[in-house]
């Protein structure tokens, strides 16, 4: 019986020590203050709402914590993409008014480490404004500082769930100072390559459905150049 007890305690403290490590994590860098919010050139602002069942549809594997939407809408079950989900979306601007349509697809990475700070998904978006053109846009994303501050506490809590205000910036790379790969398609910004961060803002969050309040927000940089090309100021 006591190696049973001693077993158990093991592994109690086991659990203990690497939640520890995850909430205390001296490798991980909250980043709360986006490399593009001082800039001084001309920001792309599209923002969409984080919960599945506010956008044109949303789905993954069926068996994740967020539930597909619509209810019926092919779920991503297969092997290959068990670990992906997919969304489509309005993108609004700063003034909340529709601006294009956004195509998101987020992929598990196989780089993941929660030791070393890093809950990383990979992920891709199409984006289309009648304003600017279209982008397609890659980013490694990293939803530590989330997991530590939103998703730990609504698991810890006794009605499994978290209110309050957290943002932070979850794109973490391919491009310099941890920004994301920003192609330029057509329109505006046809040819052009651009950086571009991606950040969340969460006031609600639940351990069984996910997201119930959350925002997300895409910056994307507009080099000078882009601006003359629209005045016509440059050939």
């Amino acid at each position: 019986m006591k190696y049973i007890v001693a077993l158990a305690l093991g592994l109690i403290s086991g659990a203990v020590v690497f939640a520890a490590a995850i909430v205390y994590n001296p490798f991980s860098v909250d980043r709360v203050l986006s490399p593009l919010s001082v800039s001084e050139s001309e920001l792309i602002v599209l923002n969409y709402s984080a919960v599945p069942a506010d956008n044109i549809i949303y789905t993954n594997n069926g068996e994740s914590m967020q539930n597909p939407y619509p209810e019926k809408v092919l779920q991503l079950w297969e092997a290959p993409i068990r670990k992906t989900n997919a969304m489509a979306t309005i993108m609004r601007d700063a003034r909340n008014q529709p601006a294009g349509i956004g195509i998101k697809i987020a992929s598990l990475s196989e780089s993941t480490d929660l030791l070393r700070g890093e809950a990383i998904m990979d992920s891709i978006w199409y984006v289309y404004t009648p304003r600017h053109g279209s982008m397609f846009i890659q980013q490694t994303e990293n939803y530590l500082p989330f997991v530590r501050e939103v998703a730990f506490p609504a698991w810890r809590s006794s009605v499994n769930s978290w209110r309050g205000v957290w943002m932070g910036n979850i794109t973490a790379g391919p491009g310099a100072l941890g920004m994301a790969a920003v192609s330029g398609a057509s329109g505006r910004v046809k040819g052009l390559e651009l950086d571009g961060v991606e950040s969340l803002s969460v006031r609600a969050f639940s351990v069984d459905t996910g997201f119930v309040s959350a925002e997300g927000r895409l910056l994307i940089e507009l080099p000078a150049a882009a601006d003359e090309i629209e005045e016509g100021l440059l050939p």
